[in-house]
């Protein structure tokens, strides 16, 4: 009894003492840092979406060194791993005392140390702070191990292991090591794989491969593998499940080992580059390319660069997306990344440019949506300035009326012009930035009537997803570049289904001047709708279309902005849109070039002739489509319904008309800005009857409507330059047979035919100008001359 008292007055203050160092070891753990490597910066990895590496880039400390999560290794190479490494690594603190008994007595009974005790948390101790290999060092690599469980879960322990595993040179980490030596991620791996990788970090140095260890390699690796066949840890192989060990083993053998590195993957450099600036946080960067379909378009660009670069362009970017889930499935940032002479390395999908026509079938659809225009109703294209603007056609020429969808398909400046001067540029903006349009410049009043035909700057990406609105129901989604990127909301309404629906009809004509000559030759890919763009000064050509299922978008261009005649939208980028949307299309059958029609459209009857609604003088009519809530609600101006005395032929009136023989004529008669321009061009119409003496026509009693000068026009005088020869041009839409009586500041200036032009002589300040026709009806405007400074 006194014995077991003596025991336990010495076991008290020795349990006291553990318990202390216990907790003091706790402590310091917490306390003192884990190793600062630990958290060194992995490669940065780029995705395609199936999970295979697009791009890798160089740590900062320039390895080679992915960031894994065991989840994405194969799980046989996990077993061998810890077959062959630390079976009990789930099980120990760090330290396996099994081990470390088992080696003490191996390496006393042979004499010499041959075997060693290290777990995998030592091993990775060991590669993040290399220390000599001494009985100190191991004290500390031990100490360190049971810090690093005390703070990580096994999980992330496994997981810095596999990063920082050392595979010789600046190969760090079993993924990085799959992809340098055969080319592949570590997801699958055959036995042969799985021994290497297994073999060369116990020796990185001397079996990295090379030509010159190559045997060193092979006779380690086949090493490797017959142990691990020996403790039943290597797969037999999905060829043959039952195959025995002897058969593994042979065929491991018969597996020449590598002998030199693969490259690591540098595809989509744009799309790489841009993305790591852009979320710098993230190591892995899950995209939703599509590998065929963005190796597919760069070698399209590519083999187009080489036919451009003698034309004087040097630039080039593509976008493809596909629709029903706004997903990006290809991006070309440029012909050459390493092309620096012309700036190679510039994101092109992200630059802003100005798109020339390419936005000309929002603001149609637009236009339908407000009920202000049909696809079959006449518009006038017929010169006229806006102050100091003045917009031509490409061509330098006009043709005076033509149906709103023949100027479409044309790509006509001035109806486009006309119709964002009814919609509104402000409206005009919302609509671009509700399809995703985030490069506009928010100071309001900054863009002007120019913006319907380029005076306006988006991203190729950007314009992209205007197109992908109009491709389908009006709406569209933030488009989807990366597979873990959250959408910020839902699908937005940039126009209506039916109008979305008639702008394609219109993008689907095919007699049109940017149908590429090459396809009337070679066929066109199914039910295609699409557009050409051409900047001012030939600085952009742009091809923005649809297919089926796809969206595709090009840009041709120079990025110091110099020009080239070849910049040409339909002959530069419309070949290069074809033959992307044929390279995505269906394969198989042609899908059919009609749709049905959307519910919310409705049959209408029009005026054959004008596209608007009839009046009793239209005689031919035909059955239109038109949006439900928006049927526009003019009246065809176009033909005219005249009382005719039979013995004249001049126009009656009812006042007048008793004792005369009359009959009930229809004429047509065209605007008097339409009369006006052929005026000018020596050419006239055949007009209604002229009134008879002392007879007013009957009809409507229309007030004259000013068209120049346009409604809130600044006119900017040059200075030195006589006001004389700065003349304003007074011009008003009235009947053929009005004349017009134009006032300024309440003085008289003169009197003209309706389609007659007055000018003023304009001189600085805020003036009110008055016209007035023969019955006494009138309009006014207000316009401001200023002197430039």
């Amino acid at each position: 009894m006194t014995r077991l008292r003596r025991w336990a007055r010495r076991l008290v203050p020795a349990l006291a003492l553990l318990l202390v160092l216990c907790v003091a070891g706790a402590v310091a753990a917490w306390w003192v840092p884990l190793p600062e490597r630990l958290s060194a910066p992995a490669s940065v990895v780029v995705e395609y979406r199936d999970g295979t590496p697009a791009h890798v880039f160089l740590a900062p400390d320039e390895r080679w060194r992915i960031a894994t999560a065991p989840e994405r290794v194969d799980p046989a190479y996990l077993r061998a791993l810890l077959a062959l490494e630390d079976k009990r690594f789930f099980h120990h603190p760090g330290v396996d005392p099994l081990a470390v008994a088992r080696a003490a007595v191996r390496n006393v009974l042979r004499g010499r140390r041959v075997s060693g005790a290290s777990t995998l948390t030592m091993q990775l101790v060991r590669m993040l702070e290399p220390r000599p290999r001494t009985f100190g060092s191991k004290l500390i690599e031990s100490l360190r191990a049971m810090q690093l469980e005390l703070r990580m879960t096994k999980q992330e322990v496994l997981a810095a292991y596999l990063q920082f595993v050392p595979y010789g040179r600046n190969v760090e980490g079993v993924e990085a090591a799959a992809l340098a030596y055969f080319g592949h991620t570590a997801s699958h791996l055959s036995p042969a794989e799985i021994a290497t990788l297994l073999a060369v970090p116990q020796n990185p140095n001397r079996r990295f491969p090379t030509p010159q260890n190559a045997a060193r390699l092979k006779a380690a690796r086949d090493e490797v593998a017959r142990r691990l066949l020996e403790d039943e840890a290597l797969p037999r192989g999905p060829a043959d499940a039952t195959a025995t060990s002897e058969a593994v083993l042979a065929e491991v053998r018969a597996t020449p080992v590598p002998t030199g590195l693969t490259p690591f993957p540098r595809e989509a450099p744009h799309v790489a580059v841009w993305l790591r600036a852009r979320r710098p946080e993230l190591a892995r960067l899950r995209t939703t390319l599509d590998a065929g379909t963005q190796r597919m378009v760069e070698r399209l660009m590519r083999d187009a660069a080489g036919g451009l670069a003698p034309r004087g362009i040097h630039n080039g970017t593509a976008v493809v997306v596909e629709r029903e889930r706004s997903e990006v499935l290809a991006l070309v940032g440029n012909f050459d990344f390493f092309d620096a002479a012309h700036g190679g390395q510039i994101v092109g999908f992200d630059t802003p440019r100005s798109p020339g026509s390419a936005l000309k079938p929002l603001l149609y659809a637009m236009g339908i949506d407000l009920g202000m225009v049909g696809p079959d109703q006449l518009v006038a294209d017929v010169p006229t300035a806006y102050g100091g603007y003045a917009p031509r056609n490409f061509d330098g020429r006009f043709q005076g009326l033509v149906r709103l969808e023949y100027a479409l398909s044309q790509s006509l400046n001035m109806p486009f012009v006309r119709l964002l001067e009814r919609v509104g540029v402000e409206r005009f903006l919302a609509a671009l930035r509700t399809a995703g349009v985030a490069s506009l410049v928010p100071e309001p009043g900054h863009y002007g009537l120019s913006a319907a035909v380029g005076g306006i700057e988006l991203t190729p990406l950007e314009l992209a997803g205007v197109y992908v609105a109009l491709a389908g129901d009006g709406r569209v989604a933030p488009l989807k570049l990366l597979e873990d990127g959250q959408r910020v909301g839902g699908p937005a309404e940039v126009v209506s289904p039916g109008a979305a629906w008639m702008t394609r009809r219109a993008l689907s004509l095919r007699d049109r001047p940017d149908f590429p000559e090459r396809r009337r030759l070679t066929g066109m890919p199914a039910r295609v709708h699409w557009k050409t763009g051409t900047s001012f000064g030939h600085r952009d050509a742009w091809a923005a279309g649809s297919g089926p299922r796809h969206t595709a978008v090009v840009w041709l261009g120079n990025f110091d902005h110099s020009p080239s005649v070849h910049l040409v939208g339909a002959d530069a980028a419309g070949p290069l849109l074809f033959d992307i949307l044929e390279g995505v299309g269906p394969r198989g059958r042609a899908q059919p070039d009609e749709e049905g029609a959307p519910g919310d459209l409705m049959r209408v009857e029009v005026c054959a002739y004008s596209g608007h609604l009839p009046t009793d003088a239209c005689v031919q009519r035909k059955q239109v489509y038109a949006l439900r809530a928006a049927v526009p609600t003019r009246r065809c101006p176009y033909h005219q319904r005249v009382e005719v005395d039979v013995a004249t032929g001049l126009a009656v009136g009812p006042t007048c008309s008793q004792g005369r023989t009359t009959e009930s004529r229809v004429y047509l008669t065209w605007p008097a800005t339409i009369r006006r321009w052929l005026e000018e061009q020596h050419r006239r119409l055949p007009e209604p009857p002229a009134a008879a003496p002392g007879c007013e026509p009957g009809g409507e009693r229309a007030a004259p409507s000013i068209v120049s000068p346009a409604d809130g026009q600044v006119a900017m005088l040059i200075p030195g330059v006589p006001a004389e020869q700065q003349e304003v041009p007074l011009e008003a839409e009235a009947s053929h047979d009005r004349a017009l009586t134009w006032f300024v500041d309440g003085a008289l200036l003169g009197t003209a035919r309706a389609d007659e032009r007055v000018w003023w002589t304009p001189r600085v300040g805020r003036h009110e100008i008055l016209v007035t026709d023969d019955r006494g009806l009138t309009a006014k405007r207000t316009l401001v001359v200023r002197e430039r400074r």
